[in-house]
């Protein structure tokens, strides 16, 4: 489109034809003068303004057409955050009140409700294994509803929890095995996986993983961030639960759960992601509202042509406005 720029210059002698053919017309009835001299001093330059308006205004509307775009920043993640989730028996603990997993149900459903439309979601919950309960989708109402659904179930695998969230991103990846407790790190023989690159060097998803970081079951948690940070995936994790911890009664059984924050501050540094800590459910709000600031502003490449298209009717406007008054003058 930007080829039709040429009809510029060629509006531009066409008007300087007309004016040429005018200045002959005025010499050709030099009586005429006498009018014009009756009438007061002409607007001179200001005579040339509709033109030239009408020029830049015919300028910007083919460079419209051509649908330019810029690098901008924009509110809010245009891409995917897997929402991973503890519901191990830990999850019970009522160190944050009422319990670690209503508090964490609480934050998450803030957090997706805050959160501006176009962010796809996904929630993986993970215990002895993980499965993705809400297949990443733009329906807030769906994922919500995933979220109300979890309850705490037995022992922790954070690992799983990491590799189903990393299948949910890269559905083409291997994750039919993730579900599992031993489930491999690498991909079958019929899955291709891409090269490594830079450690969170993907924009376009992220993994939240809140837990209480006492990993007991599955795969190695640091071997399975290592895999997320060769694909470009940051996470970010948020320990939930106190240092001094709590007991829980479950099934007869009696045990201490604590929160184990090394190995969830190492599987942010190993992402690229950053590590939160939730004391309370008050706290735990507050770090997912930060990671909406965090995750809100990102440079895209978007199409900005209704600027332009704006710019060139405000520039007609004013053209027939003074196209107008001049018109009225000379009446």
């Amino acid at each position: 489109m930007l080829w039709l720029l040429a009809l510029v210059p060629v509006l531009i002698g066409f008007y300087l034809l007309v004016l040429r053919r005018q200045r002959k017309y005025a010499l050709r009835y030099a009586s005429l003068v006498h009018v014009t001299d009756g009438s007061g001093h002409g607007p001179g330059f200001r005579r040339h303004v509709p033109a030239f308006l009408f020029l830049l205004g015919v300028t910007i509307s083919i460079v419209a057409l051509a649908r330019p775009s810029a690098t901008i920043m924009l509110p809010g993640l245009r891409g995917t955050v897997i929402l991973s989730l503890d519901v191990s028996g830990s999850m019970r603990a009522r160190d944050i009140k009422p319990t670690r997993m209503d508090a964490v149900k609480d934050a998450a459903r803030s957090f997706v409700n805050a959160q501006p439309r176009g962010v796809r979601f996904g929630v993986v919950a993970f215990t002895a294994w993980a499965s993705i309960v809400q297949a990443p989708t733009t329906d807030k109402g769906r994922v919500l509803a995933a979220i109300e659904r979890l309850s705490p179930q037995m022992y922790t695998a954070i690992g799983s929890g990491l590799l189903t969230a990393l299948s949910a991103i890269f559905p083409k990846l291997s994750g039919r095995t993730a579900d599992t407790a031993n489930a491999p790190l690498t991909p079958g023989p019929q899955d291709q996986e891409p090269p490594p690159v830079a450690p969170g060097s993907n924009t376009s998803a992220v993994i939240i993983l809140l837990s209480d970081g006492q990993s007991n079951q599955g795969p190695d948690p640091l071997d399975a961030a290592e895999k997320a940070a060769n694909l470009g995936i940051r996470v970010f994790t948020v320990g939930v639960g106190t240092r001094e911890g709590a007991n829980i009664n479950l099934d007869g059984f009696t045990f201490h759960a604590i929160l184990d924050e090394p190995t969830l501050r190492k599987i942010a540094l190993i992402t690229g992601g950053s590590y939160f800590k939730a004391s309370s459910a008050e706290e735990l709000l507050g770090i997912y509202q930060s990671l909406g600031t965090r995750l809100g502003l990102e440079k895209e490449n978007t199409e900005i042509t209704a600027l332009f298209v704006a710019a060139a009717v405000g520039l007609f406007l004013v053209m027939g406005v003074l196209s107008i008054a001049w018109f009225n003058r000379l009446l």
